[in-house]
């Protein structure tokens, strides 16, 4: 199973494990809002690699 694959599996764990605690909207902007800001927290030289990483992975 590929990286993304496992991302993609756990980001649906989490979603589903917070929905009952804090309900379906606030868990879908956890789920979009956590990934978004981690990027947005790299610095211009961190986000052109991996941009090229995501590249070379996708051919």
């Amino acid at each position: 199973m590929s990286n993304s694959a496992k991302v993609a599996i756990g980001g649906v764990v989490v979603a589903v494990v917070l929905m009952p605690f804090i309900g379906f909207w606030l868990s879908l902007l956890v789920l979009v809002g956590v990934p978004t800001l981690a990027y947005l927290a790299l610095d211009p030289a961190q986000r052109r690699r991996l941009r090229r990483i995501t590249k070379e992975i996708g051919r």
